[in-house]
């Protein structure tokens, strides 16, 4: 299947207008339904679940090179099932951001002869020649490459899975919407980022996210800002924002052992401080995130404002700084900004 059949499969399947950010408000009839109450089985689980519409591997790490400059990178590969027991999609993206450039890259395949998969153990995800391996979640290699820029790096977790909202069953909707979602955002991260003045060796931190659904957003729902957030003191935060005609916030506060607490509703304050125009359209570049009962109450502040992913279905990506009741650093993505 050429790229073009493939754009045109995505584009039919999920419609980007009026069913939510790249349709995924999309009614999901036929595919399964996440449920409350889940039971997770590891390492299986780590690997793909074809009787869900839309599934995703997304990998972010904010790094210090040794020329003392920050960066960032994401790797992300997704699935997507047409219909039901139907034809699979897969999708990988690309970023790397420096202070002054953000490089971006996008792969499309189709399932069933090798060309992109993952399987869960030993875990290997990949899309043509990127790929995301080793012999266990906690213990991974990434390699990827566009014509501009590249990252070979490595990942050890130094704790556990944690799994949101309520043990992994994550709401996004007053209405029912939802998906199953954990995250690893333990990993120590080292490597060498390959960019066109040349090689960079960096150590940082690193995030993976884990979730699938298969009606994720309500139809009104037009995008979403999501953070995730590494503290100085050892704590990490995943709050996101769901914006439209049905508004939803959800925060877990992560302590440094992988307990986790949730929190729904107006227990978070996101509120946008500045815009600024990336690829013709305005854009929040920082931003307040407030989660009083943890005492956070921090300024989130885009390393590079103009980190957007001309991607199929287009949206900003970047690492961030936050300041204020705590200092750290991590990922923020905006989607639905037309």
């Amino acid at each position: 299947m050429n790229v073009r059949a493939l754009l045109i499969l995505l584009w039919l399947a999920f419609p980007a207008q009026g069913q939510g950010f790249a349709g995924l408000g999309q009614g999901g009839e036929g595919f399964a339904l996440p449920r409350p109450d889940p039971t997770f089985a590891f390492p299986a689980d780590h690997g793909p679940h074809p009787d869900y519409r839309i599934e995703w591997w997304y990998l972010t790490a904010t790094l210090t090179g040794d020329d003392g400059r920050p960066y960032g990178i994401q790797w992300t590969l997704f699935r997507s099932a047409l219909t039901p027991a139907g034809p699979q999609v897969w999708m990988g993206h690309f970023g790397l951001t420096t202070p002054d450039a953000h490089f971006s890259g996008e792969r499309l395949a189709r399932g069933g002869v090798g060309q992109a998969g993952v399987t869960p153990d030993p875990f290997a995800a990949w899309i043509d020649d990127w790929s995301l391996a080793g012999p266990d979640i906690d213990t991974l290699t990434l390699q990827a490459r566009t014509g501009e820029a590249g990252y070979d790096l490595t990942l050890r977790a130094e704790g556990p899975l944690v799994l949101h909202g309520d043990g992994g069953f994550s709401r996004k909707s007053a209405a029912g919407q939802a998906s199953y979602y954990y995250s690893q955002p333990f990993y120590r991260v080292s490597g060498t980022l390959h960019l066109p003045d040349g090689p960079v060796e960096v150590t940082g931190s690193g995030w993976l996210d884990r979730e699938w659904s298969s009606q994720p957003l309500q139809d009104d729902q037009d995008g979403w800002d999501w953070f995730s957030l590494h503290l100085d003191d050892g704590s990490r935060v995943m709050a996101f924002s769901l914006r439209g005609g049905s508004p939803f916030h959800y925060a877990s506060w992560i302590e440094p052992d992988g307990t986790l607490r949730p929190y729904y509703g107006d227990a978070l304050t996101v509120a946008p401080l500045a815009v600024t125009e990336v690829a013709g359209r305005e854009v929040p570049v920082r931003w307040r995130v407030a989660l009083p009962a943890e005492g956070l109450d921090v300024t989130v502040a885009a390393m590079n404002p103009h980190s957007w992913q001309p991607t199929l279905f287009p949206y900003w990506e970047g690492p961030v700084t936050a300041s204020g009741s705590h200092a750290g650093a991590g990922y923020l993505e905006m989607t639905g900004y037309e």
